[in-house]
């Protein structure tokens, strides 16, 4: 009996045994067929996501081809025009003169350069009369205080007070008559020059492609002649054809706007020098006219004769 309980409990432990083992073995199977992550969702593309993902083919080469040809023109053009005022400056290259219009950009320069430094002479003017207006008016107070105080010399403090005072003010007028003179010669050399100085500088830019292409066809003209030469040389004179009449066209342009210039600038001087003329006329004038009548009215107040101003005592011994 006890043999057949020993033989019965090693059979149960052998099948429990292969129980587990069968169990093991077939969740081994089931996890290698579910793999990991099985309850989550899998990732989804961009177009399972809904959106819209749109391939454009290179079919653009013309506008790209269009683009290199034009960089390729502004390169050969700039070397070009950077070899022509390279040559210039060194005194081997040839350049292109307008023997009209040459003196009138001189002169135009020079003109810029006098009237910057007119405009800067009466900019300090009339700083240096505002400050002396200030000193007048503070001079002026100051007697005008002491005519208060002084009974013996009031009149005499008083009268030079007010003489004072009334230079200050006409000195402030006159220091705005220079100041607006200054301004509009400043908008004359800031504005009206410097617009005609861009077109200055565009005429200058035309001439130099112009000479250059001008230079290059002469040395083509210099070199063999076969069948590439003269394609080449054709097109140097198409370009230099071209050039031409955009230099031509650029002086033409310039020619007018000097002319225009020219009588603008006359028109605003005239107009400012006369009004700084009589600004000037008139505050002497006034300053003038006052400060006689002050005198002729302290020279009556002064008078021997007058009550008002007995003898001293030294005068009369």
């Amino acid at each position: 009996m006890a043999g057949a309980e020993c033989r019965g409990t090693v059979k149960n432990l052998q099948d429990q045994e292969g129980n587990r083992n069968w169990n093991h073995n077939q969740g081994d199977f089931i996890s290698s067929q579910s793999g990991p992550g099985q309850n989550e969702a899998p990732p989804t593309s961009p177009q399972e996501a809904g959106s819209q993902l749109v391939v454009i083919p290179g079919n653009n080469k013309t506008a790209v081809g269009e683009k290199l040809e034009t960089v390729r023109k502004w390169t050969i053009t700039t070397y070009m025009c950077t070899r022509q005022t390279l040559s210039e400056r060194l005194g081997t290259g040839s350049r292109t003169v307008d023997l009209d219009l040459e003196p009138q950009l001189e002169d135009l320069s020079v003109d810029q350069q006098r009237y910057s430094h007119l405009t800067k002479l009466a900019d300090t003017l009339a700083n240096q009369m505002v400050k002396f207006s200030v000193t007048q008016k503070s001079l002026g107070d100051a007697l005008a205080e002491l005519s208060v105080k002084s009974p013996a010399l009031h009149v005499e403090f008083g009268v030079n007070a007010d003489v004072l005072h009334f230079l200050s003010k006409r000195g402030e007028e006159q220091a705005a008559a220079v100041g607006s003179f200054s301004a509009e010669i400043d908008t004359l050399v800031s504005r009206t020059i410097e617009d005609t100085m861009v077109n200055v500088k565009q005429y200058h830019s035309h001439r130099v492609e112009y000479d250059a292409y001008r230079c290059d066809l002469e040395e083509l003209n210099l070199g063999p002649r076969d069948v590439t030469s003269r394609a080449k040389l054709e097109q140097a004179e198409r370009n230099v054809q071209d050039q031409r009449r955009r230099y031509l066209k650029s002086r033409d342009d310039l020619s007018t706007k000097l002319r225009l210039l020219e009588e603008n600038k006359v028109k605003v001087l005239q107009r400012q020098l006369l009004l700084l003329q009589a600004a000037g006329a008139s505050h002497n004038l006034s300053c003038h006219q006052h400060l006689q009548d002050k005198l002729q009215e302290r020279s009556q107040q002064l008078d021997p004769s007058s009550a008002l101003n007995p003898l001293s005592w030294l005068e009369t011994s």
